[in-house]
């Protein structure tokens, strides 16, 4: 039988096989499966084709989303925007803290708007904004040079230090070096605190250990907690005698516990490795910044407008456990919280700063403060 006379006999039985019973279906099944010798799922397959309703291919399974509307997708996508694409976890954690400051900057929300806001899940958060994600795929250079005349002065960090209370530090360097490290070139001073993830930064012009002990002078001066200890890395603009001085020669009940990290062992110092990317990077980028007159317009920014937005407004997540199940980790994280949020709970710090820190606190708007820095990055890059 020609492929003819196979067309024409499957159009004569298969309205006769779809009205058929059960026992009248299998009868033809099997006389159309021995007269044009195909395998019975396939003969099956042919005979109810017609009759099967095509699914449209742009429809989803599923009930309709309530969150994909524009006027929950609009408000969502600025602040998310505005925290420098913060992830969907700790946006979630965000959102009650700068959707008030939203409607003074945009205007009045739907009360509807407003709720869903609230109550929505950090999943719904990335599908959402998954067609707005940005994908940085860079990778800087790594500027630490080992500083080893005095590593055996400062003793190495085996220990986490006592976490419950702010004033244990971790410091560490960026270079703006674009693709190259020669030359002079501005360099980002992070110091973060392990308990708060209260974050510091500065700018240096090169790596010079009395440039990186004044600018160590002026974030401590700027903390508002007491510095109890610093961890570094084994660079050289952290191992000078500068620095063990100024930990050391200070009366004993301000006395700072100095230690550093083991060599090549990046992972001991992960939470000040954390704000490399999302306190500098983030913020610059990897341009190359080799005109000096940039260092005084970047730490205004740094002791400014972004150690208030970081601090107050953009909330971080703590491990709370790491358990090895046979390969791999199962990590549990705290409620995303802000260093400012941390803080007023914590019973180390006393009540007359909890006041100031509110006081400040109370005076700011996170979009203000955003579109401050915009000007001043604005500035910055015009001099590169």
């Amino acid at each position: 039988m020609g492929h003819k006379e196979k067309k024409a006999y499957l159009a004569a039985i298969r309205k006769r096989y779809r009205k058929g019973n059960k026992e009248l279906k299998t009868r033809i099944l099997d006389e159309f499966c021995a007269v044009c010798k195909y395998h019975r799922k396939y003969a099956s397959n042919l005979l109810w084709q017609p009759f099967r309703k095509k699914r449209s291919k742009t429809k989803k399974r599923g009930k309709r989303s309530i969150y994909n509307q524009s006027y929950i997708l609009e408000p969502l996508t600025k602040i998310w925007l505005s925290t420098n694409q913060m992830c969907s976890k700790k946006l979630k954690a965000a959102l009650p803290i700068w959707l008030p400051f939203y409607e003074d900057e945009y205007g009045q929300l739907l009360e509807e708007s407003k709720n869903k806001l609230l109550v929505i899940s950090a999943s719904t958060i990335d599908r959402l904004l998954k067609p707005n994600k940005a994908k940085f795929k860079r990778k800087g250079l790594c500027g630490t040079k080992p500083g080893s005349l005095l590593k055996n002065q400062i003793p190495i960090r085996t220990d986490n230090w006592d976490i419950t209370k702010p004033g244990f530090c971790e410091a560490d360097t960026v270079a703006h070096c674009g693709n190259s490290l020669s030359g002079d070139f501005a360099w980002s001073l992070t110091l973060t605190d392990i308990y708060s993830a209260w974050t510091e930064n500065r700018a240096i012009w090169g790596k010079g250990s009395q440039g990186v002990l004044e600018q160590i002078q002026d974030i401590e001066s700027k903390l508002p907690f007491q510095l109890l200890g610093f961890d570094c890395d084994n660079g050289s603009e952290f191992l000078n005698h500068h620095l063990i001085r100024y930990f050391s020669d200070r009366p004993k009940a301000k006395l700072v516990q100095f230690s550093r990290s083991r060599p090549y062992h990046k992972n001991d110092n992960a939470h000040v490795e954390q704000k490399n990317w999302t306190h500098v990077r983030q913020l610059f980028g990897y341009d190359r910044f080799d005109k000096k007159p940039l260092i005084p317009l970047m730490n205004d920014l740094y002791r400014k407008e972004y150690s208030l937005l970081q601090n107050y407004f953009c909330p971080t997540m703590k491990l709370l456990s790491k358990e090895r199940v046979n390969s791999k980790y199962r990590k549990k994280y705290g409620i995303p919280q802000t260093p400012y949020q941390r803080l007023l709970t914590s019973d180390h710090i006393h009540p007359d700063a909890k006041q100031k820190l509110t006081r400040i606190y109370e005076s700011l708007n996170p979009f203000i403060l955003r579109r401050n820095i915009e000007t001043k990055l604005k500035n910055i890059f015009n001099l590169i």
